[in-house]
C-alpha cells in the first residue's frame, strides 16, 4: 500500500491511497471467505466452499464489493496513522479506480485538529478565593459554634436580618390553601431565604403585632400566591460569652480560648487552600481558554458533548434516577438539556488546542519510559495488566491519543508553575503553598495544581 496526504484549506488533507492489486486480492478472498458462510452447495460442508467454485457460482463482483467496504476503512485507517493524521471527524472516501478490477485506488478527504499557537500562555494571572485568614473569618467561625449554645429573647424593634420572628402564616392561591405554607407559631431566621425569593424582604422591619399582606411566587411553583403574615414576636440571638471555661465545656479537646483560636486559624487556613487548589485548575482553564481567538470545530464539539452527556445519563442510572423522568420533572427537553452543556464543550476544545499549542511550543516530548509509566498506572486502575492496556490501545490506534493526553498534561505543568495567583483584592498569593507538589506529568484526565485534573475532553480507553 502507498498513501500520500495534500493539505488543503479549512483544516482538511486528502488522503491518498494505493493497493496493489496482489494485495487487495488478499481481501477479496477473505471476503470470499465470508460468503461461503452464506451459501450452501451440496457435498459442501457449510463455510468450506472453495473460492473457485464461489467465484463460478456467484461471480467475483459480490466478494468484490464486500473486500472494498471491508478493507478501504482498514486501509485508510494505515494510512492515516503513517502520515500523522489528526482526524476529528468521519473522513469523506471516493474510490477513484479499482471498483471493477485491478490496484484499488481511493482518496479521503479528512477534517483535521486545527494546531494554534497562544500568545500569553507563560503570563496567565489567575483570581482564586483568598487563603489568608483575617481576625473576620476567627470571628464568624466562633461565633457559628457559640450560635449552638445561643438563646433566644424578645426585642422591642423593629426585624433586622438575623433575628427570629415567630409568625402564623397563612398562603392562598384561588382562595385554596398551598400545600405546606400554612402554619402557626413558626420560628423563622429572617435571612435564610425560604418560602419566596422576597420572603425576607418582607420580614424585615416587622414588629410584634404587624400583620403584612403580600403577593409572592412560593419557591418550586410557578404561580403567585396571597401570603398572610402575623408577627407574634421579634426576638434576637444572644451568643454565650466566648470565655475558657465555656470552650473547656463546649469544644472538645480545647480548654482555653487562645489554643481553640490557634486551632481555628490554622484548620481555616487549610481549608481555605484546599478551596483555592480545588478551583485553580478550572481558573486556569478558564484563563487558557480566553487566549484562543479561532471558531472551535464542531465536530470537536460534537465529539466532546456527546460524552459528556452519555457520562451525565450513566451518572443518573448509576444513582437509580430515571432520566426522562427527571428531565420532566425539571421542565427540559432532550434538546435544551444537550444545549446547555454545548459552552462547557466548546470551552474543552479551546483548552484541548491550547495546550496541544503550548506542547509545541515548549517541545515537550513524552518518552517510552512516560508511556510505560502510564500503561502502568491504567493497569492498576483498571485492575489488568499492563501489557494488556497497551495491546488495547495499540490495536485500536490509539496510542498517538494517549500519547497526546500525556502531553497535554505536561504542558499543563508549565501553566501550572508560570501562572500568578492572586486573590479577590489582587493580593499575591504564594505558588509554592499552593502548588504543594510538583504535577505529576500522568495525571491528565484533568488538571489541577493537585495531581487531579479539571478537563475531560477525552477519554482515556
Amino acid at each position: 500500500m502507498k498513501s500520500s496526504v495534500e493539505v488543503l484549506e479549512d483544516n482538511k488533507v486528502k488522503v491518498y491511497v494505493e493497493v496493489e492489486e496482489a494485495e487487495f486480492d488478499k481481501d477479496i478472498d477473505k471476503a470470499f471467505k465470508l460468503l461461503a458462510k452464506e451459501v450452501n452447495l451440496p457435498g459442501f460442508r457449510a463455510g468450506k466452499v472453495p473460492r473457485k467454485v464461489l467465484e463460478a457460482r456467484v461471480g467475483l463482483g459480490p466478494a468484490r464489493e464486500q473486500a472494498l467496504r471491508d478493507a478501504v476503512p482498514e486501509y485508510l485507517s494505515r494510512a492515516v496513522n503513517e502520515n500523522d493524521v489528526d482526524l476529528i471527524a468521519t473522513p469523506e472516501v471516493e474510490i477513484t479506480d479499482g471498483e471493477e478490477s485491478g490496484p484499488v485506488e481511493f482518496e479521503a478527504t479528512c477534517q483535521v485538529r486545527p494546531i494554534i499557537t497562544v500568545s500569553g500562555y507563560d503570563a496567565l494571572r489567575v483570581e482564586l478565593p483568598g487563603v489568608e485568614v483575617g481576625d473576620t473569618d476567627i470571628t464568624e467561625a466562633q461565633e457559628a459554634e457559640l450560635a449552638r449554645d445561643a438563646s433566644l429573647s424578645d426585642v422591642d424593634r423593629p426585624a433586622q436580618t438575623g433575628d427570629f420572628v415567630v409568625i402564623d402564616m397563612t398562603a392562598l392561591r384561588d382562595d385554596e390553601e398551598v400545600l405546606g405554607l400554612n402554619t402557626e407559631d413558626w420560628s423563622y431566621e429572617i435571612g435564610q431565604g425560604w418560602v419566596t425569593d422576597d420572603f425576607d424582604e418582607h420580614l424585615v422591619g416587622v414588629s410584634a403585632g404587624d400583620t403584612i399582606e403580600f403577593k409572592a411566587t412560593p419557591k418550586g411553583t410557578e404561580d403567585e400566591a396571597d401570603f398572610t403574615v402575623k408577627v407574634q414576636t421579634v426576638q434576637s440571638r444572644e451568643l454565650p460569652e466566648l470565655t475558657d471555661e465555656w470552650v473547656d465545656e463546649n469544644v472538645g479537646e480545647f480548654d482555653t480560648v487562645e489554643a481553640w483560636t490557634e486551632n481555628l486559624r490554622e484548620t481555616l487556613a487549610e481549608r481555605k487552600l484546599s478551596t483555592a487548589r480545588q478551583q485553580a485548575g478550572t481558573a486556569l482553564n478558564d484563563a487558557l481558554a480566553e487566549l484562543v481567538e479561532i471558531e472551535v470545530p464542531e465536530p470537536m464539539v460534537a465529539a466532546d458533548l456527546n460524552q459528556r452527556v452519555q457520562g451525565t445519563i450513566q451518572q443518573f442510572q448509576a444513582q437509580g434516577i430515571d432520566f426522562e423522568q427527571w428531565m420532566q420533572a425539571t421542565g427540559q427537553d432532550p434538546e435544551s438539556f444537550v444545549e446547555g452543556m454545548r459552552g462547557q464543550s466548546e470551552q474543552a476544545v479551546k483548552v484541548d488546542l491550547a495546550l496541544r499549542a503550548i506542547a509545541v511550543a515548549e517541545n515537550i516530548d513524552v518518552t517510552d519510559d512516560e508511556l510505560e509509566r502510564e500503561y502502568a498506572r491504567m493497569a492498576m486502575q483498571y485492575s489488568q495488566k499492563a501489557k494488556e492496556i497497551r495491546r488495547a490501545y495499540e490495536q485500536n490506534d490509539a496510542v498517538s491519543e494517549l500519547i497526546g493526553q500525556i502531553s497535554k498534561s505536561k504542558a499543563f505543568d508549565v501553566l501550572v508553575h508560570s501562572a500568578t495567583y492572586v486573590d479577590e483584592d489582587g493580593n499575591e498569593i504564594d505558588s509554592d503553598s499552593l502548588i504543594g507538589h510538583t504535577h505529576g506529568e500522568h495525571d491528565h484526565d484533568e488538571h489541577e495544581p493537585e495531581a487531579t485534573d479539571t478537563e475531560a475532553t477525552e477519554d482515556d480507553d
